[in-house]
């Protein structure tokens, strides 16, 4: 797929060439197209080539991304194909980059695929603030348990209960000898015989 500049100036006999290639695979049991490699011409003769990586959508769709590019601060999709060759001495990057090679249909993009990865700096955001939320809430359940030990505790460790002596005076009035058989014996007339203190 070439890109042409047409009569624009200096950019007359510059040329983008993007070499797409097709594959099937038999997980998705469909065609995917890739962009593999990007070469910069100017008047017919090659400047610079870039592989390309990740850069890849279903032959039905089409494949977007925000920034595709040869800067690492853009995520550098676009890698100079050697060392010694003059493609480290480019920069390029493209801007709202929407390719489609195949099953064009009227002249429009089909469906993108986005190139926006699933761990992008929001969505680990949230996964962090969620798990800070779970663990506030573990701990919370945890203490609300752990109270309900303390009580257990105390109720197991309460001081033991305290029985007041009683007056040798009140056992002669709280007892009356009963008329036996020859054995002396003692009615406690009153039921309260003791005081407990905790």
């Amino acid at each position: 797929l070439s890109l042409k500049f047409g009569d624009i100036g200096n950019l007359k006999g510059l040329v983008i060439r993007f070499l797409l290639t097709t594959s099937y695979y038999q997980l998705s049991v469909q065609n995917w197209f890739s962009l593999h490699r990007l070469q910069l011409l100017y008047n017919h003769s090659i400047q610079a080539t870039f592989n390309a990586t990740r850069i890849y959508a279903p032959a039905s769709y089409s494949y977007h991304c925000e920034h595709v590019s040869s800067l690492q601060r853009y995520d550098a999709l676009l890698i100079p194909s050697s060392a010694n060759d003059l493609s480290k001495l480019w920069e390029v990057t493209f801007i709202d980059f929407q390719i489609q090679g195949f099953n064009i249909r009227e002249g429009h993009f089909a469906y993108a695929k986005d190139c926006a990865s699933f761990f992008s700096p929001a969505i680990l955001m949230g996964l962090v603030m969620s798990l800070i939320l779970l663990l506030v809430l573990v701990y919370a359940l945890h203490m609300l348990i752990h109270l309900k030990s303390l009580e257990r505790h105390y109720e197991c460790k309460a001081s033991p209960a305290y029985f007041a002596q009683m007056k040798d005076n009140d056992m002669g009035d709280e007892k009356e000898p009963l008329r036996s058989s020859g054995n002396e014996s003692y009615e406690l007339r009153n039921q309260q015989f003791s005081k407990i203190y905790i």
